[in-house]
């Protein structure tokens, strides 16, 4: 397959660059492959969706601000995205800047603080901060919304650019199925029957990045750091016991549990996933997905087409544009059931 098998026009007016004023008021598109519907909801009526047993699955990581504005020694503006925190004083980056900085270089940010680039691999530099990663960030660092919103984080994209239940620091951009709950919709959730579970994954700027190669199967994908615990592997158990269905919140949760079920019994699960789940993929854990709307050509767009069959996913992205959905981070979601045998 190619990377324009998953390509649909897209109006720039739809792509939300600023969420709704509370988490909850998104629309929320059931798109059921099994029954081959596609019908029109809200986000709120999500509890009354839910059956006795079924196990939501959330990805508990936390967005750090990883992006930095500085210069290098030389006087050249340089921006920082960290990628991903190596230990206390080290960590790996994108840079940009007019020219690729060498290995030595320092760079001057803001805080009386520098950063060596020590190395590099493809397009990642590793740093070595004179002071903690962590630490220095929160202080300094600005929330890295996705370069499609086209502007500047703000002060309310600290609170929003976060979902509320977020606990392990890492990620540098948002699991955004997550952003529409907020803690009573968490709670209208558990008594409607159904259970939560949590998985770690922190997504990684690569995520924003375009496929490059135009056979699909070309393509690789960043390695991401993946916990999943024996306690939500307990709980996968008991919901598939009971006949419940197991939902991930997001593709980073589905990503999560399949890494974990490789050889088709879920187990714990702490290291690296650079699992790419395109069609021809046979999914082993996940019984539904609720997600965003994801960019044309994009990896996640494969996932839910692997999921859900190509062709109807593709259709309910044209009734979604059709209907004025708003796409992408701050944008409205989708709940996705597959068909009763495997798209693959």
């Amino acid at each position: 397959m190619h990377l324009s098998d998953f390509d649909y026009d897209l109006p720039g007016e739809l792509i939300a660059r600023v969420p709704p004023r509370n988490r909850r008021d998104s629309r929320l598109l059931v798109a059921d492959a099994a029954s081959d519907r596609i019908v029109d909801s809200q986000f709120a009526c999500l509890p009354q969706m839910l059956r006795a047993g079924d196990l939501l699955v959330f990805n508990d990581t936390r967005v750090i601000r990883a992006r930095v504005h500085g210069r290098k020694s030389t006087g050249g503006q340089v921006e920082v995205l960290i990628e991903r925190v190596l230990d206390e004083k080290c960590a790996l980056a994108q840079l940009r800047a007019s020219k690729t900085p060498a290995i030595g270089t320092i760079l001057e940010l803001p805080g009386s603080t520098t950063a060596t680039v020590t190395g590099r691999d493809g397009e990642f530099f590793s740093l070595e901060l004179s002071g903690p990663v962590y630490a220095y960030l929160e202080r300094h660092g600005e929330v890295p919304l996705p370069p499609y919103l086209g502007r500047e984080a703000n002060p309310d994209d600290s609170d929003r650019y976060q979902t509320v239940y977020a606990k392990h620091a890492g990620a540098v951009a948002a699991p955004t199925a997550g952003l529409h709950f907020d803690q009573e919709l968490l709670q209208e959730t558990l008594q409607h029957g159904a259970s939560h579970a949590f998985v770690t994954l922190h997504v990684g700027a690569g995520t924003f990045q375009n496929l490059r190669q135009e056979s699909i199967e070309a393509n690789r994908l960043h390695a991401e750091r993946v916990t999943v615990g024996a306690d939500t592997c307990e709980a996968f158990n008991r919901a598939r016991e009971c006949g419940g269905r197991v939902i991930a919140v997001g593709t980073t949760s589905a990503r999560a549990l399949e890494s974990a079920s490789k050889t088709g019994n879920i187990g714990p699960l702490s290291g690296e996933t650079d699992l790419f789940i395109r069609p021809g993929y046979r999914f082993r854990s996940v019984d539904a997905i609720l997600t965003n709307f994801h960019l044309p050509r994009s990896s996640l767009l494969m996932l839910v087409a692997a999921f859900a069959g190509r062709e109807f996913v593709l259709r309910a992205y044209r009734h979604a544009v059709a209907a004025h959905y708003r796409f992408f981070s701050y944008g409205d979601a989708m709940l996705l059931i597959p068909p009763p045998t495997s798209p693959s």
